[in-house]
């Protein structure tokens, strides 16, 4: 095997990889909203799920408050307690805007909200139609410089018992925690629980080939870290998953960004979906509880609204940083990741960084690159041989490849050492690829020059065309045994195909790719050198 079936071997790996990536986006088809919002009506709902509010509209506002963070601008309704609207300050909605980025949003056509509300025989938030219209002391809260937490009280009574709705903000923080304290003063027992669910219109999960992303629900449980729960699956069954000790979340994600209810410390809570119409919720159900005349009681969960940064997710609740998806070489890509960031806490620029951990994890690669070559080189040196042998056997296959083995042996040379090295290094690439796709850091950042945002694609093409460059570079400078015409055909298009594919690639990626190639180009000039010193080397 030499270097151009190699590129061959790259070629049809990373096609069959983009190909089932695809294929993962492709084989749930879009949602068609109003047929199966028809079908799902005939699926049983939870037996907790059918307290909440059978129908998607919701009440006429009284007014909306506005709470703003260094790093959150929130809009909450006072007709329920919802938060309608976030926008993240540190985020801009396209490059060089002077817009945030809108995570969730109240619009026509588009609508993706944090509900939460108290059921149960005393609850106040049992319809659509009939929600508390809570009382608030401002229009506006903000967090003053130097402050590091706000709370944000919405009141009120009914029936004998008093509720108090409160927000807490914290300064740097994209998790806020929502508590509900309740105080019976009605003359007998209350009972009530509180539910919290993420409700949006049902999207198409999204993406391309070249950018597999995913629109939709995930959860985790005390049994299963993390799972995708997709719009298309949750309008084929309505899920109920027991938390027995409260552990676990319930999530919508997209690429980049995440939102999550996370139950605080309450045991017996039910992680539930369903769909109502053209909405999918997904959320936890907190059980209910008791409270005596005179008694009152704490209801606490946490939402997280914001960018999927690791680091903070982490801290926030067990497993939350897997919305992070690296795929199933997760056990590559986040060491890699975390490797990409402190490079980058250095040299202060994401290129660069990429350009560090390429030179770095080719470094390390550098003995298998040496064995490929080298045995690559012995290969070659035996063609002589090897020919010589198949005039005399003739068509004798078994015998053919017995003699081969013999060969092979006397002259210890593995047929398969120039192969090996290149399946032990795809997973890395693959790794990287996914630890590139999958950080926010990414987002809207520059490099130099005309590369503004590594996320998105080269404007000019310019990197693709390098990268191309380069590939044809190695494809040349590497001896050949291929003598076929089809196959040197192949082999000469391979640069071409491999431009293509990488020109709808973000600019990170490909960055990372051109420099694999010239660092390929500088090893592959040592390691010739030195095997033609050895005279294992010819062309």
């Amino acid at each position: 095997m030499d270097s151009q079936r190699n590129i061959l071997l790259i070629a049809l790996a990373l096609v069959s990889f983009l190909l089932f990536q695809q294929w993962q986006v492709a084989k749930n088809p879009t949602p068609q909203p109003v047929e199966q919002a028809q079908s799902s009506s005939t699926l049983p709902a939870p037996s907790f799920a059918d307290e909440l509010d059978p129908a998607p509209g919701q009440q006429a506002s009284a007014k909306t408050i506005t709470v703003t963070t260094d790093v959150l601008t929130l809009s909450i309704d006072t007709v329920g307690g919802d938060v309608i609207n976030a926008d993240l300050n540190q985020y801009s909605n396209e490059l060089d805007s002077s817009d945030p980025f809108v995570l969730l949003k109240s619009e026509p056509g588009h609508q993706f909200i944090a509900q939460s509300g108290l059921v149960g025989p005393q609850g106040i938030d049992l319809s659509s139609s009939n929600r508390p219209a809570y009382s608030v002391s401002a229009d506006n809260f903000t967090l003053a410089e130097g402050q590091d937490e706000l709370r944000i009280p919405l009141t009120y009574a009914a029936n004998g018992l008093e509720y108090v709705k409160t927000f807490i903000v914290k300064r740097g923080s994209y998790a806020l925690d929502v508590e509900y304290d309740v105080v019976n003063k009605s003359g007998n027992n209350a009972t009530l629980g509180m539910y919290a669910h993420l409700r949006q219109n049902l999207l198409d999960a999204g993406g391309s080939i070249t950018m597999p992303t995913y629109r939709g629900g995930a959860y985790s449980t005390e049994d299963t870290r993390y799972k995708k729960y997709s719009f298309d699956d949750m309008q084929d069954r309505n899920l109920s998953l027991p938390l027995p000790n409260g552990q676990g979340w319930a999530a919508m994600i997209q690429h980049y960004f995440a939102t999550a209810w996370i139950p605080r410390n309450e045991p017996g809570t039910n992680l539930y979906t369903r769909v109502i119409g053209n909405l999918g919720d997904i959320g936890v159900r907190i059980p209910n509880k008791t409270i005596a005349d005179g008694d009152s009681t704490k209801f606490q969960a946490t939402l997280w609204i914001g960018p999927k940064l690791q680091d903070q997710m982490e801290q926030v609740a067990p497993n939350l940083d897997l919305v992070v998806d690296y795929g199933w070489l997760w056990f590559i890509a986040k060491p890699l990741h975390t490797l990409l960031s402190f490079i980058q806490s250095f040299v202060s620029n994401w290129g660069v960084a990429i350009i560090c951990l390429t030179f770095i994890v080719r470094g390390a690669m550098y003995p298998l690159t040496k064995a490929q070559y080298t045995s690559m080189a012995k290969m070659r040196m035996l063609q002589p041989k090897l020919q010589a042998m198949r005039e005399r056997i003739g068509d004798d296959r078994q015998r053919m490849s017995q003699e081969m083995m013999e060969l092979y042996k006397k002259e210890k040379v593995n047929p398969l050492g120039g192969c090996l090295p290149l399946i032990l290094q795809m997973p890395i690439f693959i790794s990287l690829y996914w630890a590139l796709m999958e950080s926010v850091e990414l987002r809207h950042s520059p490099f130099f020059g005309w590369i503004h945002d590594l996320s998105a694609q080269d404007p000019y093409y310019i990197l693709p065309l390098l990268m191309g460059a380069s590939m044809f570079m190695i494809q040349k400078m590497s001896p050949t045994t291929v003598t076929d015409p089809m196959q040197q055909k192949i082999m000469t298009f391979m640069p071409v195909m491999f431009t293509f594919f990488f020109l709808f690639f973000p600019s990170g990626l490909v960055l990372y790719w051109l420099v694999s190639n010239v660092v390929t180009l500088i090893q592959q000039t040592l390691i010739f050198k030195a095997l033609e010193k050895k005279g294992l080397h010819s062309k």
